[in-house]
Parts: structure tokens; C-alpha cells; sequence
């Protein structure tokens, strides 16, 4: 927010080096850690060791000192600058407090729901991410990889890049036979309802415990495999109408959260051109044919001259039918055909770690540059209360319908003691919102690579680290702007000394767009999540602390924009998460 004034000291600093035979700096800025004060620091070691390495006899920490001081003398006084100093070999500029606030205040409210947003960089990053199985329940396990490749897929956006969302469907393998097996059999005829995923998956477990108890399941389930790769019209036709029933699904969650696809990928798109790939690796000496008596293998640490890094990738079967590897290579081939990518980004499961750096591998030895652009962004299982994994085979799985109306019965509770007199239909949409918030947050809120034990207390938590809380606190700065019908005053310089609580409001709402940056580099959602939160709890110290609409007319001006900034970067940090910012609780 200070590059002109940045900038104009650069110039400076080089001319002070010009006129004094000095070599060209090398000019790197940082941040000076929050100390009540703003600012940017940059340090002469550099400067005075090129000196040193041109035969001139200093020592460089001392010269480095020597370089600040007689750099900070030089510049002199600088407007927007508060102090410029010389410590210990760094040249230190506070920035004013009070131009400070007001240039950051004004940003914000300027640029509205676009702050903190970067000018498109004309590049184009694929995340896949969801990734279900038709014929399959669409649970809480599920939840995090949609909620995570969600807010990856906002951030990545505003941090300036072309984001495609992918989506990539198992709609064919040994799950969904199982499936048309146990319906054929059982079910023939039935539909499903009106909430299908939860009725396909009941099919799904059951279909599963009958394959595991009955050893004359498998021959059958086999036979009717190979009908559906002999592309059987019964079987086809079967096939091809339960899948929508679960696609159908599929969309009602996609809606629910606010989710939507620019591409949708399917396993049975890319099995034959992946069974092909095989054949090229094969006759190319990549893969080594076992068959029949074996499969079709890439030795990938034999290639690749490592011991046991990455062992040995299978791609087809003994029987030629194709595996995972056999589709996840034709894919990635696939989206950099159809995308100039620079990063194709895979939100998987932190299981599949090794097996996504053999997919990796083997593209990289088929010649593909692209390779080392693919990424995978891990993340660890959603546990139940109790350590209890969750499994469709088995059960134990919260569908994502269950979850999300348990959540909004315990957000209802707290709406009607917060705003009894709200309609009851306003209730229950605010409600909605809190507990989609809750669920989202909860799970943005920890690392993605830490196992996440959903809690109802901590995801409901009003006044902890959970997305009601941070709600709460964009709620409550609305209804400071309500009473004045959100006409915010113009610009003004802070004519009051800066309270405690106004200095870390501002310094967080400054933070925000270098930890959009952070954010997208890094691939954390959690770095957002962490700043809303500290955001939040600051504003409400504010809130109790600072009076407002009580205060001096100067000082109520400064405080209104200041509210008004709060809450739009509060916002903002919301929406890159997903999460809905309701104007009452």
C-alpha cells in the first residue's frame, strides 16, 4: 500500500550508492515484525560484502552498519514515513500510523469484495478435486476433499490465476458390478427417491457384505464385468441409468455447499485410452508384460535407478482389465492436451502419496515436461467422535445430509436466543449458514495433512476458534453500519492517537492480501482460516472497547470506515473459504 514511498527510497538508496562509488544494491524488503508500529526493513550485509569481495578492507558487519546509518542520514525525512533508523546494519522505515490506517481503511473500502485480489497472471491451474464413486453413500470422509479443493480453487483465483475445477468420477470398477449385481438380483425395477445417494449407498453395502460372504458372489460379479466390457446393451443400458441416479446425487451436495465443475472427468472416458497407453509403454520398454501369468508392471526404481522409492507401478491386469494407473495415466495426458497448464494440482487422500509419485514418475519417464507440474495436495482422514474411521463397506459413515441437518438444528438453537424475533423461515436460513460455515471451517481450520475428528461443540462454538464466532463478528459489525443505513463517512486521517485494539484491527485487515499470496503458494486454506479468526477476535475487543457511535464526530468517522473495512475483509476471507457471511445471528 506504500510502493510509491517504497519505490522513491529505492531510488534514493541507489543514487547515495551511485554518487559514492558503490556497487549496485540489491534491494530486499521485509516486514519489521508488528511492534505497535508499521513498517519495511532492508540490511546492507550484502552491500558491504560485495565491497569486501572488490579488495576493500571493512568488516562487513561493522560497514553494513556504517551503510544504514549514512543511507538513513541521507534520505532524510520522507512523507508517509514516521522514523527512519540505522540498527545493527538494517535500515528500519516506520510508517505513520495514522496515514497508515487511513491508506489501509481506504483500500479496502475502495476495492470492496475485490480486495486482496491479484490482476490475472494469464495462467491456467487445473485442481481436481471430489473425485467420488458412483453407486457409492457421498459421507463426511468425502466432505474435506470438496471442501478443501473448494477453497484451494478460490484462493488460487484470486491470487490471480485461471482456475479449472475437475472433477474426476469412478463411474466403472469392481464397486459398481458389485452394485448391478446386488440389484439385478435383489432390486430389480426399484428407483430410487428423492434422497438417492443415501439410498445407492445402502444398496452399495449391502452388495459388499454379500460378496464377502458368499464365495459364489465373485464368479458372478466377474461374469457380469466382462458383459460390461463386452459392451453387453442390458448391461450398458443398466449401467449407464443408475450412474445418473448417483450423478443426480452428486448434484443435489454439489448445490448444498455451493460447489460447481468447469470440467467432469469420468473413469470409463479414459479406460480404453489408458489400456492403449499401456501397449506404447510396453512396446517403448517402460512397462514389462507378465501376462498372463502376471501383469503389465512399470519397475519403475529399476528404471530410475533407486532402491525402493518407488517400487513397482502395476498398470493393467493380468487378464488385461485396466486399474487405477491404467485411467490416472490417460488423464493427466488428457487435461494438458485440453489445457495449457502450469499446474495441474490432485486433491487426494495423503494414502495414495506414493502411488500418485508413480503416476508422476512414469509420465516423467514417457517424456511428458509437464510431469513436474503435476501436484499432489495431500490430506488426512475425517474421523467420527471416538476415532472411528469412516468406511461405505462397513458402515460407519455420517452421509453428508445427516450432518448438515444435525448441524442446522443445533445452529437454530442458537439463532432463536440470539434473534427470537426473527421470523422463523429467517431463522432457518440463517441457521443453514451457520452450520454449513461450522462444517467448513471445522475442517479448514487444521492443517490438511492432520486427522480431523469432527466435534459438534468446537465446530458450534460462538465464542472459539469455529466459523460462528467469525460470523458473529461480521454480524456484529453490520449492525454498528445499520444504525448509521451503512452511509460510511469519506475519507479521513485518524486525528485521535490509536487505541490498542484500532492498531491490530488494521494491521490484520492489511495482512490479508500477502496471505492470499502465502496462501496460494503454499496451497493452505488454513492460513486464511487462522487470520479470519484472529480478525474476528480482535474486532470484538474493538467492539467492546472502542465506542463508535458515541465517539467524537473525527473519531466516529475514523471508527465507522474502520468497522465498515473490518467487515468487508472479514468477508472476504469468508467467500475464499466458502463460507457464507449472514447479515443476522
Amino acid at each position: 500500500m506504500f510502493e510509491r514511498e517504497q519505490y522513491l527510497v529505492e531510488e534514493k538508496i541507489r543514487q547515495y550508492c551511485a554518487q559514492n562509488g558503490l556497487p549496485e544494491p540489491q534491494i530486499q524488503w521485509k516486514w519489521i515484525p508488528f511492534a505497535g508500529h508499521w513498517g519495511i526493513s532492508t540490511s546492507f550485509f550484502q552491500l558491504a560484502a560485495q565491497e569486501a569481495r572488490q579488495g576493500k578492507a571493512v568488516k562487513v558487519n561493522q560497514r553494513a552498519q556504517e551503510l544504514a546509518a549514512a543511507i538513513a542520514a541521507f534520505l532524510g525525512e520522507i512523507e508517509g514515513f514516521s522514523q527512519i533508523e540505522a540498527v545493527n546494519g538494517y535500515l528500519n522505515l516506520h510508517f505513520s500510523p495514522d496515514r497508515y490506517a487511513q491508506r489501509v481503511v481506504d483500500t479496502v473500502l475502495e476495492q470492496g469484495r475485490t480486495f486482496g485480489r491479484t490482476a490475472s497472471r494469464g495462467e491456467k491451474v487445473m485442481v481436481e478435486f471430489s473425485q467420488p464413486n458412483t453407486h457409492k453413500a457421498f459421507h463426511v470422509g468425502h466432505l474435506r476433499n470438496v471442501i478443501l479443493g473448494t477453497a484451494i480453487s478460490n484462493i488460487l483465483e484470486f491470487a490471480g490465476y485461471e482456475v479449472i475445477r475437475a472433477n474426476y468420477i469412478g463411474d466403472i470398477g469392481l464397486h459398481v458390478i458389485k452394485w448391478l449385481w446386488n440389484y439385478m438380483t435383489y432390486h430389480a425395477g426399484e428407483e430410487p427417491g428423492e434422497d438417492k445417494t443415501r439410498w445407492m449407498g445402502d444398496l452399495y453395502a449391502e452388495a459388499d457384505r454379500r460378496y464377502e460372504e458368499d464365495p459364489s458372489v465373485e464368479p458372478q460379479v466377474r461374469a457380469l464385468f466382462a458383459r460390461w466390457h463386452q459392451r453387453d446393451p442390458e448391461i450398458l443400458a443398466l449401467w449407464q441409468k443408475t450412474r445418473q441416479w448417483s450423478l443426480e446425487g452428486f448434484n443435489q451436495i454439489y448445490a448444498l455447499l455451493g460447489v460447481h465443475f468447469d470440467r467432469v472427468y469420468f473413469e470409463s472416458e479414459v479406460e480404453e485410452p489408458g489400456i492403449k497407453l499401456v501397449e506404447k509403454l510396453i512396446r517403448r520398454g517402460i512397462a514389462r508384460d507378465e501376462r498372463p501369468e502376471g501383469p503389465v508392471v512399470v519397475p519403475l526404481d529399476e528404471l530410475l535407478g533407486t532402491q525402493d522409492k518407488y517400487r513397482t507401478l502395476v498398470v493393467l491386469r493380468s487378464d488385461g482389465t485396466s486399474l487405477y494407473a491404467t485411467k490416472d495415466l490417460a488423464l493427466a495426458i488428457l487435461k494438458f492436451q485440453e489445457y495449457d497448464l502450469v499446474r495441474s494440482i490432485y486433491v487426494v487422500d495423503v494414502r495414495q502419496t506414493l502411488y500418485l509419485q508413480q503416476i508422476f514418475k512414469t509420465l516423467e519417464l514417457m517424456g511428458y515436461e509437464w510431469a513436474s507440474r503435476c501436484y499432489h495436495l495431500a490430506y488426512e482422514i475425517v474421523n467420527l467422535p471416538g476415532n472411528v474411521t469412516m468406511s461405505s463397506r462397513e458402515g460407519t459413515v455420517v452421509l453428508l445430509e445427516d450432518l448438515v441437518r444435525e448441524a442446522t438444528r443445533r445452529a437454530l438453537e442458537i439463532v432463536q436466543v440470539k434473534n427470537p424475533e426473527l421470523p422463523a423461515e429467517k431463522q432457518q436460513a440463517i441457521a443453514h449458514a451457520v452450520a454449513l460455515g461450522a462444517i467448513k471451517y471445522s475442517m479448514l481450520s487444521r492443517d490438511n495433512t492432520k486427522i480431523v475428528t469432527f466435534d459438534w461443540e468446537s465446530a458450534l462454538d460462538i465464542n472459539g476458534q469455529a466459523a460462528p464466532y467469525i460470523q458473529y463478528a461480521y454480524v456484529r459489525a453490520g449492525s454498528i453500519l445499520r444504525k448509521v443505513n451503512f452511509e460510511v463517512p469519506p475519507s479521513t486521517l485518524p486525528s485521535h492517537e490509536l487505541t490498542t485494539p484500532e492498531i491490530e484491527l488494521v494491521d490484520l485487515i492489511s495482512r490479508l492480501p500477502g496471505e492470499i499470496q502465502r496462501a496460494a503458494a503454499e496451497f493452505r486454506p488454513l492460513l486464511i482460516a487462522n487470520l479470519i479468526y484472529e480478525l474476528a477476535r480482535v474486532f470484538n475487543d474493538f467492539y467492546t472497547q472502542c465506542p463508535v457511535l458515541q465517539a467524537e464526530p473525527e473519531v466516529r468517522s475514523f471508527r465507522l470506515r474502520l468497522v465498515a473495512a473490518a467487515r468487508q475483509a472479514l468477508e472476504v476471507g469468508l467467500a475464499l473459504l466458502g463460507i457464507s457471511a449472514p447479515e443476522a445471528m
